[in-house]
């Protein structure tokens, strides 16, 4: 019971960092970025490039390869994005198709093979007599951390103030002087900078590949839809739920059944209350 206590709250962790990125952007600009499984992929393989090929230390090519992605969302944002935000399936088609571009540069890059980020804590951590690396519990709570300071930077500080405000009403917003679209692209690079670290610190315990993107998505997008679109506590709940439930039928059943629980818990929730667990109108 222990074991699973602690794998599945590492597991929420991870999936809640991925979610609140995601919701973030569709809260803010309301649209869905299907690219964003492909900010998960490029923070891992980032950080991999910086300390095997350039011989970084772990912690700043860590840093840079999250700046370095959160550019590249901001970028995304203002070229494909931007004149595409007033039609949603034109929004979903262009950012598929950067995902599937980014996918391919990665394979033509480092090819197939499995990679490997290093591991800022190599150490096992005894708990009530269950053992678990350290890398596992540093992504616990570097998630925790982060999800808490996004949290507090949107609800104290002034940027904080104008992005619930475009989240809101983004129309009355641009009345009072807030310039939206300078909001957009700083909501992007934010949540593209929570997705390459996420990748970063699930790196050391997951396989690094390209086409790592795209189960990502998936449990991103299936979260928002249990926790409700647009809104972040719904976000995060839905990740314990998610990840609990995971790992629950990892130990009751086989490890080859979890990935059927996302899809489940979207087709249920959408059966049963399309708005989620807190509804589109609960944003922030």
């Amino acid at each position: 019971m222990l074991e699973i206590l602690i794998v599945g709250a590492v597991s929420s962790a991870i999936y809640a960092m991925l979610a609140v990125g995601f919701t973030l952007i569709f809260g803010v600009a309301r649209v869905l970025n299907l690219a964003h499984g492909s900010f998960y992929a490029l923070g891992a393989y980032g950080a991999y490039f910086l300390t095997s090929s350039l011989k970084w230390p772990l912690l700043p090519a860590a840093l840079v390869s999250i700046a370095l992605v959160a550019s590249f969302g901001v970028l995304v944002e203002r070229v494909f994005v931007r004149p595409m935000r007033s039609s949603q399936l034109a929004v979903l088609m262009i950012t598929l198709a950067v995902a599937l571009v980014v996918e391919q540069a990665l394979f033509l890059t480092f090819g197939s093979e499995y990679r490997n980020v290093p591991s800022f804590v190599d150490a096992k951590v005894t708990l009530g007599g269950v053992d678990v690396a350290g890398s596992r519990l540093l992504a616990l709570g570097v998630s925790t951390v982060l999800i808490a300071a996004l949290w507090l930077f949107i609800q104290h500080t002034r940027l904080g103030s104008a992005i619930l405000a475009i989240s809101q009403d983004a129309q009355a917003a641009q009345y009072v002087g807030i310039p939206s679209d300078r909001i957009f692209s700083v909501v992007m690079g934010i949540s593209a900078g929570l997705a390459a670290a996420a990748g970063i610190l699930a790196g050391p315990f997951l396989s690094v590949q390209p086409t790592m993107w795209l189960l990502p998505i998936v449990k991103a997008f299936a979260i928002v839809v249990v926790g409700g679109l647009g809104s972040i506590p719904g976000s995060i709940i839905a990740a314990l739920m998610l990840g609990y439930a995971e790992t629950i039928v990892a130990y009751a059943a086989s490890t080859s059944w979890t990935e059927i629980v996302s899809v489940l818990a979207t087709l249920l929730m959408l059966v049963v209350r399309p708005a989620g667990i807190f509804g589109r109108r609960a944003a922030f």
